[in-house]
């Protein structure tokens, strides 16, 4: 699987995963609000740890630098 996110996409991801994480853990209601950015923090979070985001690969964007 090759990389198709920048450094500055991952870090991006990985913000965006801490956010997501604080609202599911601070959702005033629960149910639904907990989960669906549960659910989207853990797919940032992978998203950023692989270096590859499936919707990157089916629209042909890649976002690495070219050395």
């Amino acid at each position: 699987m090759p990389q198709n996110t920048g450094t500055r996409d991952r870090d991006i991801r990985l913000v965006l995963a801490a956010v997501f994480g604080l609202i599911a853990l601070f959702a005033p209601f629960g149910g639904p609000w907990q989960v669906i950015p549960a659910i989207l923090a853990l797919v940032m979070l992978t998203t950023a740890a692989l270096g590859f985001c499936p919707l990157y690969a089916v629209f042909g964007i890649r976002t690495v630098s070219k050395k």
